[in-house]
């Protein structure tokens, strides 16, 4: 074991041998009521007295896509409840996601949550983080990849049963020709929904668009709306992907079916509306909350969650049964 990593191991008995006075202090205190919280974060409640540490976090977060504000969100909860410093990039790249990665390491976090839509990217530099003695958990993105590169938990959904599921409901509705519209080509979570709604509908045609770019998503669907007259259903993989397919839709002057993935405010209004016929949620605002949380849990006494399999978000199914419901909360960023 490297000197990085003998210190790392007694920061965390002593963090641990803090937890039980620390604990019983936040029952008493709390008694009555909720007390204000410590340090300035958000939400009232009881900061953790374990020291402070720094976790950062990187995902393949596209400019001004919502989705991910909700997994910022969850985490800053949990940053603000563990007495952590929580830090925050992104890149749709690969490349430049793993060179984020880098500036963590070279800046001595003490954990990193990182995505793993292109694991092959990141295999390198979170090697790198594993010999500096960094834990790594991996949340949204690499289910099936997170421990082959070195991270020791994972939480999101399982994206080909997602996937699978979208089509059996799809199905049960009498769909037999979807268009699934992958907005980001060789991302393996958006890969395998598409591939889990073929193995329930094999006559599922996958359109790819340009995430980045919605003026391009909608020419590109509308474009394929009119021309693929079999076509019964279009199935976007993300909340702005879909209403930007309801445009396409109107434009096309087409009767398809329209089903998601994920979940925002304007997405929960159109399930209530009738407009989308279901979303498939992953609950991200977990997704965000727990990978923080599971490496505060490691730091303060080497507790890992999950057992070296991934913890799971999703899938569940949010139609216009239960869409009130979750509207309130889609509104304020925390589905």
């Amino acid at each position: 074991m490297n000197q990085r990593r003998t210190t790392r191991a007694r920061r965390r008995l002593a963090a641990a041998a803090l937890l039980v006075p620390a604990l019983a202090l936040t029952a008493c205190s709390s008694e009555g009521g909720r007390t204000e919280a410590q340090g300035g974060g958000e939400g009232g409640g009881e900061v953790a007295s374990t020291e402070r540490m720094k976790v950062a976090m990187v995902t393949h977060a596209p400019p001004g896509d919502t989705f991910w504000d909700t997994i910022r969100a969850g985490a800053e909860e949990a940053a603000a409840k563990d007495n952590v410093e929580f830090l925050y990039a992104s890149d749709p790249e690969g490349g430049r996601q793993a060179q984020l990665v880098q500036q963590y390491i070279d800046q001595d976090v003490d954990g990193i949550a990182v995505t793993l839509a292109k694991p092959d990217a990141l295999r390198d530099v979170l090697q790198r983080a594993e010999d500096a003695g960094i834990p790594v958990v991996s949340l949204n993105a690499g289910e099936q990849e997170f421990a082959e590169v070195g991270a020791f938990a994972h939480f999101g959904s399982d994206e080909q049963l997602a996937g699978r599921t979208a089509g059996e409901r799809l199905a049960e509705e009498g769909v037999q020709h979807p268009v699934c519209v992958i907005q980001d080509q060789g991302h393996v979570g958006l890969e395998a929904r598409c591939a889990g709604v073929k193995e329930a509908l094999p006559e599922t045609e996958i359109l790819y668009v340009q995430g980045t770019d919605m003026t391009q998503v909608a020419s590109t669907a509308t474009a394929k709306l009119q021309s693929a007259q079999e076509a019964d259903a279009i199935i976007g993989l993300g909340a702005p992907i879909t209403m930007t397919l309801l445009d396409a839709k109107a434009d096309a002057g087409s009767d398809v079916t329209v089903a998601s993935f994920d979940l925002n405010g304007d997405l929960a209004q159109a399930i209530v509306d009738g407009d989308v016929l279901f979303t498939v949620d992953q609950q991200p605002w977990l997704q965000g909350y727990l990978s923080v949380d599971a490496l505060w849990q490691d730091h303060r006494g080497a507790f890992r969650i999950g057992g070296g399999q991934p913890t799971l978000t999703g899938p569940a199914i949010v139609d216009r049964d239960n869409a009130e419901q979750v509207l309130q909360y889609a509104e304020e960023g925390i589905r």
